[in-house]
């Protein structure tokens, strides 16, 4: 598996049969000026965790070039299909549910967040309930995208039914859980072999390095694998 991280939230993952991009944010993402025509290249599925601007803007464009197939919850996907993007290509769940993607399958889990998407005008329109995702591959290792969260109790029970080996945790704070927090969510609920941090570094207003989460992991025995903008790592 081959992840590329874009800044913010924003991933490639490839596989042998997919090529997936997680809360595509590649239009004005302050950490990524590559445009979104790259990321999008060869893209088969387009994920998204929640409807906050951060996380969405770019999905239009690339849902429309591409024709991948989307999977978010129910209101994303209808305020996309708003948007233009077409209904035959839309596969919406919410918490708790599984969507079958063809090459994996998706299962939406909870976050403590929110998730609306903003106007121009200073309107927000509500998109649902936020979550996170947790991605089975027949040949793979699962993966579970936690969206932007603070630290819960039932990610034990997200650990417990999914297993998951790979970990892309938000650790920048005030909008999300701090890197402090997010290493003893790691630590306490989960069993990864790998976690690589996100959420950092994109605005001033949180934090600018992934610092407190290293040393929050050091001893843990799990690698932390920190991403590089633009640079693709193999897990």
């Amino acid at each position: 598996m081959k992840l590329t991280w874009y800044g913010h939230s924003a991933f490639r993952i490839e596989t042998k049969d997919a090529n997936i991009l997680i809360d595509p944010y590649l239009v004005g993402n302050p950490s990524w000026t590559g445009g979104w025509e790259g990321p999008a290249e060869g893209v088969t599925h387009v994920l998204l965790t929640h409807g906050h601007n951060d996380h969405v803007n770019g999905a239009i464009e690339v849902l429309k070039k591409s024709g991948a197939m989307l999977a978010a919850n129910f209101e994303i996907c209808m305020y996309l299909v708003g948007q233009g993007v077409s209904d035959k290509k839309i596969n919406p769940g919410n918490i708790g549910g599984t969507v079958d993607c063809g090459p994996f399958t998706v299962t939406f889990v909870q976050a403590l967040h929110s998730s609306s998407f903003g106007g121009q005008d200073g309107t927000n329109t509500y998109l649902g309930n936020p979550g996170g995702l947790v991605l089975h591959f027949p040949q793979d290792k699962t993966l579970y995208h936690m969206g932007d969260t603070d630290i819960f109790s039932d990610m034990g029970l997200i650990n417990e039914l999914h297993e998951p080996k790979i970990g892309i945790v938000p650790i920048g704070d005030r909008f999300t859980m701090g890197g402090a927090v997010a290493a003893l969510a790691c630590r306490r609920f989960f069993s990864f072999d790998t976690v690589v941090p996100c959420h950092f570094g994109t605005f001033p207003i949180i934090d600018q390095t992934a610092d407190k989460f290293v040393a929050g992991m050091e001893g843990s025995g799990v690698k932390v694998a920190l991403p590089e903008i633009g640079r693709a790592i193999t897990i």
